[in-house]
């Protein structure tokens, strides 16, 4: 299993756990304190925006133009701002660190 650790719009940190080749925004949606993810992974929408930890951004394919394009008009973009719909996690993303961004 893979260990991803999330800090929540509260600043709790919790631990789940994720089968290679998840989708994040899946795991995220399905706690208490997780994300909206309105469009259902369809990257029309921008409601499951994270921040990634610096150090994981580039064990992930870049950003493809329409995800940077919604990411861009965010009033809380920051460089390391990605759509989990976008992110799959693989086996070398144990120990991926992510914090939830605050809802636009």
């Amino acid at each position: 299993m893979i260990r991803i650790k999330v800090t929540d719009l509260d600043g709790q940190e919790h631990e789940l756990e994720a089968r290679p080749d998840s989708v994040l925004m899946e795991l995220l949606r399905e706690q208490d304190w997780g994300i909206a993810a309105l469009c259902g992974g369809m990257c029309s929408c921008a409601t499951c925006h994270v921040f990634v930890d610096e150090r994981w951004l580039d064990s992930f394919p870049m950003k493809q133009s329409d995800e940077e394009e919604l990411l861009e008009m965010l009033d809380h973009f920051q460089p390391n701002s990605r759509l989990s719909c976008q992110l799959r996690v693989q086996a070398a993303h144990d120990g991926l660190a992510v914090t939830l961004a605050p809802e636009e």
